[in-house]
């Protein structure tokens, strides 16, 4: 007999070599039709798969991570079986889920177009019609390998031949299709009702340019027709709001072929650039921090160190000074050390709260840059925090709370999920639970609902990572707290304890925006450009509706601008319902339209970015209003409200 304990505490007893799927219909008929796997001893399992050991349980429907895990998985599979039966020629490389939907990598002669999509799609639908099952089966290495080669699936041989001699080799066969793989998958393809290709990129073999050029499809997949149709309507959205579109129509930013990967930034972009750094400070100053900045460019000793050179380089940029290695640095956490032992410390100065907004560079290839989501150049808002073992919780308590509140002023939500010890680590066991029990701790004291990602932790600590939801429902991971023992320990820093002996810190790494340049373009998405009045390039806009009016125009300019209001003029000979239809474009949160009358009694006629026409105000009364709305940060992008 087996012993599964069920997530309410409840023991059930099964014979041995029970099946997943069994021990859900020995609880519910219901649970046993709504699961697509579930979570043995914290490992995901498929629920055609046998368990003959006791331990923990937990059941996955799609709406958890691990679920969508299997089921996407299982609709790469179904895509890459469709493809195959239209070429039988193509070669398959690999096919995971991924955080939005699922690829596979193929290489093939035909190059495939948009137009191939619904080839493909027609073909997958009749393979979840006839409701494959999904068999696992095990092959001995050189059986495995003999299979693969009689299949011409070169790709798959060299990825067996990679795999430690003592490894489990599996595979799933579904009807007429067999692919290697470590699953776990859905029970049968019936279950994939709902799916839709979405794009064609190309994507080297194992990441290396120096390999050959593959074709990799995307596709996303759901168990109905409705939440597919949201996503597609949801996608739709997020076309128009893609942030490379729009910060090149506003004016924010742009990319060269001169530097690809670097961004250059444009005044109005560097206006909310400032406004998000100014805002950043103010948060962190009220929090305790103190802020530093160490070099961009430190010698090769430094990463050695820290462990880089050895597991990093290839991302890194190198070069010689005076004869000796020296790295730009990817991550400002060294410096940061180096600034911590530049004197001696006490355990009185604990919590030790030092904050950096660092320039950073990482080598990253050129098929993976994304306008300012994924580049080579940004600037993380680094702060580490130096502390004794007993002010772990408080800290956590303290990072989560202003990240938290960093957060809901842009009118985000966000999920936590809570990462454990991986299967490699560095440092000792009692650390470990001692580290996780306190992030737990603080989670549980915060109120803050969180999901547990065993084993997902760094090798050098467990960590917190914050999800953020934006307006349209996509989320983003950007807030992170990650405990940290190594690195006191690999540059050994010291404090002087309560008994006058030396000890070492424990040291948190945290941040909150997390790339500057991928928040803003986060924020460019989540407010469609139209950005609230605190955080706009150019919050008012005075149109003269003739030459005639310049100069009042230009007075109300120099009343406003001496209020520290973000003021443009347009002093074009056109049409007033001209300028205001491109001051729309541009999403300005007011507009002053100046006459006859506003010029006699000194007024402006004021328009809002949403509510249109607004009535004539004296400038004074106006500029309240806006300057209110700067001062309590007002969440009043019409995307938001």
């Amino acid at each position: 007999m087996i012993k599964l304990t069920l997530p309410d505490g409840n023991i059930r007893e099964y014979e041995g070599n029970v099946k997943a799927i069994d021990v859900a219909k020995s609880i519910s008929e219901g649970l046993a039709r709504s699961v697509v796997g579930a979570v043995l001893n914290g490992k995901t399992i498929g629920l055609q798969e046998i368990i003959n050991e006791d331990g923990s349980i937990r059941f996955l429907k799609f709406e958890d991570k691990e679920g969508k895990d299997v089921f996407w998985h299982t609709s790469s599979h179904i895509m890459a079986q469709a493809i195959k039966r239209i070429w039988p020629d193509a070669k398959l490389a690999i096919g995971p889920a991924i955080d939005n939907g699922f690829y596979y990598d193929i290489d093939m002669e035909h190059r495939l177009v948009q137009e191939d999509f619904e080839k493909i799609e027609s073909e997958m639908k009749k393979i979840v019609k006839d409701g494959f099952e999904l068999e696992r089966f095990e092959l001995p290495r050189e059986e495995a390998i003999k299979l693969m080669d009689e299949m011409n699936e070169d790709y798959k041989v060299e990825l067996i031949q990679d795999l430690p001699e003592d490894a489990v080799i599996s595979f799933y066969k579904q009807g007429d299709f067999t692919d290697l793989c470590a699953g776990p998958h859905l029970e049968s393809t019936k279950k994939v009702k709902a799916f839709k290709l979405l794009s064609i990129a190309g994507a080297y073999w194992r990441g290396n340019e120096n390999n050959k050029m593959l074709q990799r499809i995307y596709g996303i997949s759901f168990e109905k027709n409705k939440d597919l149709e949201a996503y597609i309507k949801m996608m739709e959205e997020a076309k128009k709001r893609d942030h490379r579109k729009l910060g090149k129509e506003l004016d924010l930013f742009f990319m060269s072929e001169e530097g690809p990967g670097f961004p250059f930034f444009l005044p109005k972009g560097v206006e909310v650039k400032n406004e998000l750094m100014k805002y950043w400070r103010e948060v962190h100053k009220k929090a305790g921090y103190v802020e530093i900045e160490s070099p961009i460019i430190l010698n090769r000793h430094l990463w050695e160190t820290s462990g880089h050179w050895y597991n990093y380089k290839e991302n890194m940029y190198t070069v010689k000074i005076d004869e000796e290695d020296f790295a730009i640095k990817p991550m400002n956490c060294p410096g940061g050390i180096l600034a911590y032992k530049n004197s001696m410390h006490s355990y009185k100065d604990f919590p030790l709260r030092v904050a950096e907004v660092g320039r950073v560079h990482r080598h990253e290839l050129s098929g993976a840059l994304h306008g300012l989501m994924r580049v080579r150049a940004f600037t993380q808002d680094d702060s580490h925090i130096f502390m004794l073992p007993e002010q772990i919780k408080d800290e956590i308590k303290g990072v989560a709370n202003l990240i938290d509140e960093m957060y809901k002023t842009f009118g985000f939500t966000y999920h936590v999920e809570l990462s454990t010890r991986p299967e490699k680590y560095l440092g000792e066991i009692k650390d470990w639970d001692m580290a996780e029990e306190a992030l737990k701790a603080a989670l549980e004291e915060l109120g803050l609902d969180f999901i547990i990602n065993e084993g997902d932790g760094a090798f050098y600590g467990p960590k917190i990572d914050f999800h953020l939801t934006d307006c349209i429902g996509r989320t983003w991971q950007c807030g992170t707290i990650q405990l940290d023992y190594q690195l006191p320990q690999r540059f050994e820093l010291e404090y002087v304890g309560a008994d006058g002996q030396k000890h070492r810190p424990i040291m948190i790494h945290r941040v909150a925006f997390g790339s500057i340049e991928r928040f803003f373009g986060i924020l460019i998405e989540q407010y469609a450009g139209a950005f609230p009045t605190w955080l706009a390039p150019v919050q008012v806009k005075v149109l003269p509706i003739s030459d005639k009016f310049n100069e009042y125009a230009e007075k109300v300019k120099a009343e406003l601008e001496s209020k520290n209001i973000k003021v443009e003029l347009d002093i074009r000979s056109e049409k007033i319902g001209y300028k205001i239809r491109e001051a729309q474009l541009e999403k300005i949160p007011y507009m002053f339209v100046v006459g006859e009358k506003e010029a006699e009694t000194n007024t402006v006629s004021v328009r809002e970015r949403q509510q249109g026409d607004v009535g004539v105000m004296s400038v004074e009364e106006i500029s309240e209003i806006i300057l209110n709305k700067i001062k309590t940060r007002e969440n009043d992008s019409p995307q938001l409200v």
